[in-house]
């Protein structure tokens, strides 16, 4: 198991990284909403990794069988290897490769919120504002990257136990 989690999970490691370098490439050529889906998207695909992982495991290593419980097991820590590295990444990102991006990020959301009417728009710069100064502590941005990573791993590695289990 072991193996197949450290394989699969450094697949994952791998992919996210080269898309986000590619990510980052783009990062002047679209706009904050086309970059969050690009963004999604790339955790999405670094994410597959969990179900060729579980299939892997239950096929060439466990002799054809995977119970729900390891299956899940085998995603989570798959997941786990691919959202550290993402969490890490986005930190290097917004603190060494482009210092600027989340005053840039944050002003692109402000000037969206415009079109809100005057007291929505004051609670949303509010809301903005909070969620500026959580992100700039390193370690609270590396959680919350990670974490939201994790989660769409673990719903992931849910739905592939599910579809990969065999008694």
């Amino acid at each position: 198991m072991k193996k197949t989690i450290l394989r699969y999970g450094g697949f994952g490691v791998i992919t996210i990284c080269a898309l986000s370098v590619i990510i980052w490439s783009l990062i002047d050529i679209v706009d904050n909403t086309l970059g969050e889906i690009i963004g999604y998207s790339s955790m999405v695909v670094s994410l597959l990794f969990v179900y060729f992982g579980i299939k892997h495991f239950r096929d060439k290593e466990n002799s054809g069988a995977v119970s729900f419980a390891q299956a899940l097991l085998v995603g989570i820590f798959i997941s786990l290897m691919a959202s550290l590295a993402f969490g890490l990444l986005d930190v290097i990102y917004v603190k060494f490769v482009n210092p600027d991006f989340m005053t840039d990020y944050y002003d692109g959301m402000l000037e969206q919120a415009r079109s809100l009417p005057a007291a929505e728009f004051e609670i949303r710069k509010e809301e903005l504002a909070s969620e500026k100064e959580m992100f700039s502590n390193p370690l609270a941005h590396f959680f919350i990257m990670s974490m939201m990573v994790f989660v769409i791993g673990f719903i992931i590695s849910l739905l592939s136990a599910l579809i990969l289990q065999r008694k």
